[in-house]
């Protein structure tokens, strides 16, 4: 049972976070969140050897950040204890293959990967990727993507964030939480949107295209 002392304290703690929460609005920092299913980032040489030589990959539905796409394209993840199936490939094409899963999905693949910045693939693990024409085996590459926003130079500047910074984010739905050590990635080719995963999307109640709120 908590003392007098203890009790006092957290209702204090819940009091604060409660109020946060009720006033994250009037901030007036808005930003859209989508929900970043498993997928997977190739490379040229990967694509040929999964699809087929000087095949390119298939735009089937535009993302929110200019130039990045979904593709008609699919693989299959293994891993040491299972697969998953029908696995989206998004693009452009990139330097080097980067899937990206949630912590779940590494339970059913047996595969424990990291939460990580996108690109930052030092001491991850591998897995195979199969396509309808070969297979690939990574040694590295597999991560669970840190949760991020992505931000336009001139609204950084206007709401004083910087590169790499790292922000507190708050839901408003009927499960309410607040995102702790949300990464910032400005770029004048972006446009503001925030990134979560699907397991951090279950857990805190929201879909894609609802609005949450930067806390001072």
């Amino acid at each position: 049972m908590y003392g007098e002392k203890q009790k006092e304290l957290v209702d204090k703690i819940v009091r604060c976070v409660i109020t946060q929460l009720e006033n994250c609005k009037e901030s007036g920092y808005e930003i859209t969140v989508n929900i970043s299913a498993r997928h997977v980032h190739l490379s040229k040489e990967h694509v040929e050897i999964l699809f087929g030589k000087n095949h390119t990959i298939t735009p089937i539905r535009e993302l929110m950040q200019p130039g990045e796409f979904a593709a008609k394209e699919t693989v299959m993840v293994i891993g040491p204890k299972g697969v998953i199936q029908n696995v989206r490939v998004l693009g452009p094409l990139r330097d080097k293959t980067q899937v990206e899963i949630s912590k779940t999905d590494g339970y059913t693949l047996g595969i424990d990967a990291p939460v990580r910045e996108s690109g930052n693939h030092k001491d991850t693990p591998g897995c195979i990727l199969a396509g309808p024409m070969g297979a690939v085996r990574l040694e590295d590459g597999v991560i669970c993507a840190l949760r991020h926003i992505h931000m336009p130079e001139d609204l950084a500047k206007e709401w004083d964030l910087s590169n790499n910074q790292h922000v507190k984010v708050a839901t408003c739905g009927k499960r309410r939480v607040v995102f702790d050590k949300v990464l910032v990635r400005v770029s004048p080719d972006f446009v503001s949107e925030m990134h979560v995963d699907t397991d951090e999307a279950n857990a805190s109640g929201i879909k894609s295209g609802d609005k949450v709120f930067l806390m001072n």
